[in-house]
């Protein structure tokens, strides 16, 4: 670098006047003269050599003859010699300094005259100026491949003729006939609404839409940006359709109590996380639940995502697990053998009356099997005890109060590649009730332990439903229970809850897919290994959250039933279905399908009793609001 070099500082052009050691006094233009007469303002400041670029070494005659010097055949002069260098293999996009680039354009290299071709250069069209090499002292510009310079005059015409395009669009938009995939990019911002990713659309304003998910939902489908199949209520309540990733990493070896009667994880067919499992020592009943909480820990990162999740998601589409895919083949029961659990001994009366629980860290041989497996096996020597203990433990609940409601569940899948939906009702069977039962106990019995420990733990209760003095039989009958039935609550406070017909109860046997029972888990363990306990401020935080998050989780999925459901009614239009009158309201009453476990209100139903059938036929769905009209089968 002489005295006289022009140079770039703080992207601006500078000439170097005098040096001083290691330091250069530069001149540059702090404010260019004004068409309104200001004059130009010109600085003179002390810099690092590290501070400067070298444009060219100079001498120029001043920085004003610099800046004033232009030659409008430059621009030409630029893509003449990008048209030489592309026609040429061996430089066809090769970098290339400013001087070269220069003496192919201008068969010289002038001081005066390098800063104009500079800036002629950085707003052309046919090269790029590389910023890596600019951070190391370098003006170095690359060639832009031909879809480079395409993109980039697009960009230009549609910034200079916007108004004339966006009209263009809009009129395809009330149209309805949009020109994919090039106005899918106007649309984004309306599937980000739709999403509830933003809270207003432009495009929705301008084209007089009213601002509701519904009307951008249907709007997505008219337009073919969305299919009828596409299902935005997980994203909508924040839900991924990924698992967890963080890794639990293999179970920590601690010291286990070893259990040599063989457990029975039962779950449905399609199960993949088995995360409970009922053993019988002769005596007692036992428990086993899957033990992530040995490697989740309080505030740990999985802890905090789990609890922003609350829950692991089922949806028709498969399962967004609360803890990571892979965590299952180290901490689900009898994925593989042994298994490691936190076990509940539980000691029973005549009644199934829980007289003690003791909680162990264990290790389990585990035997899987499905519910209509068990069900053949109901009268087994290894199976007849637990269903003995599950009729016994549904009548000490019943005689208590319990609230038993009947109401049909159906079984939704959707084909990846074809996205046809399957909806079948799910076959029912005592071995369910069976399992049931002993969660149930299980639950019982980990809240009468954690209060008799005084262990701050998420109770679950339910205050007992207010029911008219006459109920009638049926699905009429059912539903009108659960119209009574209130909502349960979570908190630190044991308490009654009358549904299940239980004084103490709390959920610990899914801590694989619950946060609520991932929270127990870690309280239950922290007490056995004598380590410090979360208080209850810290408690009914944590439940607080973990609760909310699993509320929003089960919005999702009963939107996502009601999607696929929808989905299937119109692949299946001349379908019939039997429908019952569930409850009247005025001349209209509420009808319950059981194939689907679907409700739809009839018109002018005066004559049609409660639990009366009648054959249903769909006569209009409507995605966005999910709305569904049945007429009667005449």
């Amino acid at each position: 670098m002489n005295k006289k070099s022009i140079v770039l500082y703080k992207n601006s052009v500078a000439v170097v006047n005098e040096i001083e050691a290691d330091k250069y006094i530069i001149k540059y233009c702090s404010q260019p003269a004004s068409p309104t007469g200001k004059k130009a303002v010109y600085i003179e400041q002390k810099v690092r050599e590290k501070d400067l670029v070298v444009l060219h070494e100079g001498p120029v005659s001043s920085l004003e003859n610099l800046l004033s010097f232009s030659d409008e055949k430059m621009s030409s002069q630029i893509e003449e010699v990008y048209e030489l260098l592309q026609s040429d293999s061996t430089t066809e996009n090769q970098p290339l300094s400013l001087q070269e680039l220069s003496e192919y354009a201008r068969n010289s290299f002038i001081a005066d005259e390098s800063w104009a071709f500079y800036t002629s250069l950085v707003n052309d069209v046919h090269f790029s100026l590389s910023t890596e090499d600019l951070k190391n002292g370098k003006i170095v510009f690359i060639p832009r491949t031909s879809k480079e310079i395409e993109q980039i005059n697009q960009k230009k015409y549609e910034k200079e003729h916007e108004n004339e395009i966006k009209a263009a669009f809009f009129e395809r938009l009330k149209n309805r006939k949009l020109d994919l995939p090039s106005d899918a990019k106007y649309m984004g911002e309306v599937e980000a609404f739709a999403l509830c990713k933003t809270e207003k659309s432009k495009v929705l304003a301008e084209a007089k839409i009213p601002q509701t998910v519904e009307k951008a939902h249907q709007l997505l489908i008219e337009t073919g940006i969305w299919d009828i199949t596409k299902n935005p209520y997980p994203t909508r309540y924040g839900f991924s359709f990924d698992s967890a990733r963080e890794q639990l990493g293999k179970m920590q070896k601690e010291e286990r109590l070893v259990l040599n009667d063989i457990a029975y994880a039962i779950d449905g067919e399609n199960s993949t996380d088995p995360d409970d499992a009922i053993s019988f020592d002769g005596k007692c009943l036992w428990v086993h639940v899957a033990d992530p909480a040995s490697s989740v820990q309080p505030d740990s990162s999985i802890d905090i995502a789990a609890r922003d999740r609350g829950t692991t998601l089922y949806i028709p589409e498969g399962a967004s697990r609360m803890l990571c895919e892979s965590c299952l083949e180290d901490y689900a029961l009898g994925l593989k053998n042994p298994s490691n659990a936190l076990s509940f001994k539980i000691y029973l009366d005549e009644e199934s009356q829980i007289v003690d629980c003791h909680v162990y860290k264990t290790t389990i041989q585990v035997k899987r099997l499905t519910y209509a497996q068990a069900e053949l096996l109901k009268d087994s020597s290894e199976m007849k005890v637990f269903f003995e203990i599950a009729r016994k433990n549904k009548a000490r609940r019943e005689k208590n109060g319990a609230v038993t409601i009947q109401m049909p569940e159906v079984s939704i899948s959707v084909d990846k590649n074809t996205k046809k939906v399957t909806v079948e009702p799910e076959v029912k069977y005592e071995s369910n009730e069976m399992v049931a039962e002993c969660m149930i106990l299980a639950g019982e019995g980990a809240a009468k332990f954690a209060f008799k420990n005084q262990i701050p733990f998420p109770f679950v209760s339910q205050d007992p439903p207010d029911f008219p003095p006459e109920i009638p039989s049926g699905w009429a009958g059912s539903f009108a229970k659960i119209k009574c039935m209130r909502k349960r609550s979570v908190g630190i406070t044991p308490g009654r809850h009358s549904g299940l017909g239980v004084s103490f109860y709390s959920q610990v046997t899914s801590p694989l897919r619950r946060y609520g029972d991932l929270i127990a888990h870690q309280q239950l363990r922290a007490f056995i290994d004598k380590r410090h306990l979360l208080g209850k401020d810290e408690m009914l935080e944590r439940v607080a959250a973990g609760d909310a998050a699993s509320i929003a989780a089960k919005k999702a999925s009963r939107f996502s039933d009601t999607h696929w459901k929808l989905v299937y009614l119109l692949q299946n239009p001349d379908n019939e279905y039997e429908g019952f009158c569930i409850d009247k309201r005025g001349n209209d009453a509420l009808f319950l399908i059981p194939k689907l476990d679907m409700q739809t209100t009839m018109k002018n139903c005066i004559q049609i009793e409660l639990n009366e059938s009648r054959m249903l036929k769909m006569k209009r769905v409507d995605i966005p609001t999910q709305i569904a009209d049945f007429t009667f089968i005449s």
